[in-house]
């Protein structure tokens, strides 16, 4: 199974420095910033929306493919994740994370859909990797 990398390098001190990040496949370069993660959101993008991209995009994948498994196909899967970044105490943490598809699939009732949902959810790659995080799951059916 392929390895994925990305790297990143920082300079300066926390509140006035700034990083350069770098996906392996070449795919994305960008800066990511104190601003960015504390802030607004500008000046770049930040550990937490990375997250939330890896997550939607493979519970999307995850839960096509479980549809798939079952016999369903779907047209489309559509999901936004959002990813907490929250003070605690002794620092920070990431919880909790919510998902929110909406999948156009023919031909599948309700209570299955949400049975497959919630088991990608549980099997998502990502799922699995952020297992330390109370990750949160609505997912609508649209037929």
């Amino acid at each position: 199974m392929p390895v994925r990398k990305a790297e990143a390098e920082w300079k300066g001190n926390l509140r006035d420095g700034q990083g350069q990040l770098r996906l392996g496949s070449g795919s994305y370069e960008g800066n990511y910033s104190f601003r960015s993660r504390m802030g607004d959101g500008s000046g770049g993008t930040n550990p937490e929306e990375l997250i939330a991209a890896a997550h939607a995009s493979c519970y999307s994948m995850a839960l096509s493919n479980a549809l798939a498994s079952a016999g369903f196909t779907p047209t489309r899967v559509h999901t936004d994740a959002s990813v907490h970044f929250n003070q605690v105490e002794g620092g920070f943490a990431i919880n909790p994370i919510e998902l929110v598809t909406e999948a156009v699939i023919p031909n599948i009732d309700d209570a299955t859909f949400q049975r497959i949902a919630e088991d990608a959810k549980n099997n998502c790659p990502v799922s699995k990797a952020l297992a330390a995080t109370d990750i949160r799951l609505q997912a609508r059916l649209i037929q």
